[in-house]
């Protein structure tokens, strides 16, 4: 009787390693979740028409605390407005090049957007927020066009390096920007009564970010 190396023969028929997830990669949908998955160092990734984009650390004061101020501001909104669900990166599934984590997502229950069997957003969510630094950021490229080709209601964009809030209106399959009134508040097209002053929230104040409900 010939001995059979049974370590050998096991090790045959085991798959093949996972590419790791990278900057700049360019891939599909299904293949960018299989490498995110067997990624469990990468903390935050996205794919923008079908580039990857691996998140750096964020820091407190131009990231964490505005996005505290936005995610307060609609939390409470949606505490008085029945059928709308709110959320911090999440994924959201737009289509094959496309699954973006916005910081935050504003979205109808009944609306463009729902929740998957998987657990994460497929469809297009009413408004997105996302923070950023600068206007050579990918948010104000790629993946505004992404939001503005799939009919994101609704974007808006902090720039905190630059002191300015970007409101973006999307009217005939183009995103349009969204005038503060006379007051310094922006009012929201898509949902009632979604006021936002600039001023308070550049200056941290949240109690009048609130009041401008």
């Amino acid at each position: 009787m010939v001995a059979t190396n049974t370590t050998a023969a096991s090790n045959n028929t085991q798959s093949p390693p996972i590419a790791p997830l990278e900057n700049g990669d360019r891939l599909h949908r299904p293949e960018f979740e299989r490498r995110y998955a067997a990624s469990p160092h990468v903390k935050k990734a996205e794919l923008i028409e079908g580039i990857v984009y691996v998140a750096s650390p964020l820091r407190f004061t131009p990231h964490a605390k505005p996005h505290g101020t936005l995610f307060g501001w609609l939390w409470t909104y949606t505490e008085n407005v029945p059928g709308l669900e709110v959320g911090i990166e999440p994924t959201v599934r737009l289509d094959n090049d496309n699954e973006p984590q916005p910081d935050i997502v504003l979205f109808r229950e009944q609306g463009g957007a729902s929740i998957d069997e998987d657990g994460y957003i497929s469809g297009v969510p009413e408004l997105v927020v996302e923070i950023l630094a600068s206007t050579a950021s990918y948010d104000l490229h790629g993946k505004k066009q992404a939001y503005e080709r799939h009919g994101v209601k609704e974007y808006i964009v902090w720039r905190t390096f630059d002191g300015v809030i970007d409101w973006f209106v999307w009217r005939d399959g183009a995103y349009e920007f969204l005038e503060a009134d006379e007051s310094g508040i922006v009012k929201s097209v898509e949902f009632e009564g979604l006021w936002l002053d600039v001023a308070a929230a550049l200056g941290n104040d949240q109690a009048a970010v609130l009041r401008s409900l």
